[in-house]
């Protein structure tokens, strides 16, 4: 059998790897890591603890894992890195731990963080997200199933990001994004439906049509949110309806960064799009 640990790995004898882990060149693994079955970890990644990783991930070289935070409340304290399934975590990322004690960062099965991605602590990604080059999450940030994240971007802490929602490059994100919509800029505003994403996922053409009516009550129509949301409850026998509105509603409460507005139009932009 092929040698999966390359001699030159420096390995607490205290670490739990599954026997079927690879484990690259230069590579150091503290003594409070846990590596499931099928994990490949790259030259020169850095992985402390306490930090959990689950099975089939591809970790690339010069990745840094369960690191402390870069919090000056940190004291200290036993907090956690906990990784699901079949991730691929590629160069030079960085995963902080979170701040206090109990607490976790959190990134879930089958993400895709590309180079030079940086999560800080107590983030939670979910699953199926897509986070291109050079993006920044600050603390707290959560991000749902199936969102794409452009590359050389910043996201404010405590941001939420929905599901199957996607944002551009290069935008400054300081508020939350709606799921299902995209959005870009600085500053950020939600532009149009991810229709692309949403296709992609499969949803019916009817799921887009009440969508789309949606995406109208409350980007196009002039209601403030509140009155939007009301007329949202009309539509709520749709399940997308429905997760859109529990999250705008959460985020309108005083512990969250409220929702991005969407793009004025001008009249006879507005009229074509509607069109």
């Amino acid at each position: 059998m092929p040698t999966l640990i390359h001699p030159t790995a420096v390995i607490s004898e205290n670490a739990n790897l599954h026997p079927t882990v690879q484990v690259g060149p230069y590579a150091v693994i503290g003594e409070q890591v846990k590596v499931g079955a099928g994990t490949t970890i790259g030259a020169h990644v850095v992985i402390e603890g306490p930090t959990e990783i689950g099975s089939g991930n591809r970790i690339f070289p010069g990745a840094a894992i369960g690191l402390e935070p870069q919090d000056l409340k940190y004291a200290g304290a036993p907090s956690l890195v906990k990784i699901g399934d079949n991730n691929r975590i590629r160069e030079f990322v960085t995963v902080n731990r979170a701040t206090y004690a109990g607490e976790s960062t959190v990134i879930g099965n089958g993400n895709l963080l590309m180079a030079y991605v940086h999560v800080a602590h107590n983030c939670i990604i979910e699953d199926s997200v897509v986070i291109a080059n050079a993006v920044s999450l600050a603390g707290h940030v959560k991000i749902e199933s199936k969102a794409v994240i452009g590359g050389v971007l910043g996201i404010h802490q405590f941001v939420n990001i929905g599901k199957m929602a996607m944002v551009g490059g290069m935008s400054r994100v300081v508020r939350d994004v709606p799921p299902f919509m995209l959005v870009e800029g600085n500053p950020c505003l939600v532009r149009s439906l991810n229709l692309v994403g949403l296709k992609r996922a499969g949803l019916t053409s009817g799921d887009l049509a009440v969508l789309k009516k949606a995406f109208r009550i409350i980007y196009r129509s002039g209601k403030v949110l509140s009155e939007a949301l009301e007329e949202l409850e009309l539509l709520s026998e749709n399940k997308y309806i429905q997760e859109l509105h529990q999250f705008l509603s959460l985020s309108l409460e005083s512990n969250r960064r409220g929702p991005m507005p969407g793009k004025i139009l001008k009249k006879e932009r507005l009229e074509e799009v509607d069109n």
